[in-house]
């Protein structure tokens, strides 16, 4: 069940800017509208729909029911009712229909043994997380989805191990890092796909164990740095763009 309070905006907010300082040097150009069109507009997240009970707000991984109940509300109604109907006479399954849709809702907000959760759905022993759903043992986490063990994360999907990243995929041991695809043990990194065990790369696929390279050609470290300055005041501007 959810314990303690919500994670407000501010809060994601803050989460948001303290991951930048990390990887760019600055905080967040833009808001958090801004960051989920920039940055999770591909990641399953969860949805807003009603509490068929409250007619509350509420938010949901799964949008295919016709009816919806918080995990508050259905334990609260549990505790004061309870879900067991009386024994009733069928005669066909259409009677046995009849009598599932009075008890048939689809449970949002799982929340469960975590704290400071807004907007999300199927979270385990987490702590500060906004609008994300399947992450475990999380902390500081945004726009995610399908995430473990991972701190200060941004738009991740199906990660784990990441701290301080955003929009990493299919990866694990990620950190300091932006955009990274099917790959592990990267740091300091942008735009790295099916790689392994960089450190301050760029626009670097299907290699390993390197540091200072930029679309798979090595660098000395001052030629590299000079241009990593450029690549995040382009960075910055795409969002400065939206």
């Amino acid at each position: 069940m959810v314990r303690g309070k919500r994670m407000n905006d501010k809060q994601c907010m803050n989460v948001i800017d303290e991951i930048f300082v990390e990887i760019f040097g600055q905080k967040s150009p833009v808001d958090i509208n801004g960051i989920l069109e920039e940055c999770a507009f591909d990641i399953k997240l969860p949805n807003k729909v009603l509490d068929a009970i409250t007619g509350d707000e509420t938010w949901a991984s799964s949008v295919n029911s016709n009816k919806y109940i918080s995990q508050t509300n259905m334990e609260k109604y549990d505790t004061y009712k309870g879900w067991m109907i009386p024994k009733k006479e069928i005669k066909s399954l259409d009677d046995i229909f009849t009598w599932w849709d009075k008890v048939n809702y689809t449970t949002t907000e799982r929340i469960y043994d975590s704290t400071n959760i807004s907007k999300s759905d199927t979270i385990y022993n987490c702590e500060n997380i906004y609008r994300s759903q399947d992450c475990r043992k999380c902390r500081n986490a945004v726009f995610s989805d399908g995430c473990g063990d991972s701190d200060y994360i941004i738009a991740c999907q199906r990660s784990g191990n990441c701290n301080y990243s955003i929009r990493i995929a299919d990866s694990a041991n990620c950190s300091n890092s932006y955009n990274v695809i099917c790959s592990a043990k990267i740091s300091n990194s942008f735009f790295i796909q099916d790689a392994n065990s960089l450190h301050e790369c760029m626009f670097c696929s299907h290699i390993s164990n390197r540091r200072y390279c930029i679309a798979n050609m090595q660098f000395e470290k001052e030629e590299y740095m000079a241009i990593k300055n450029e690549v995040i005041k382009w960075i910055i501007g795409q969002f400065n763009n939206k």
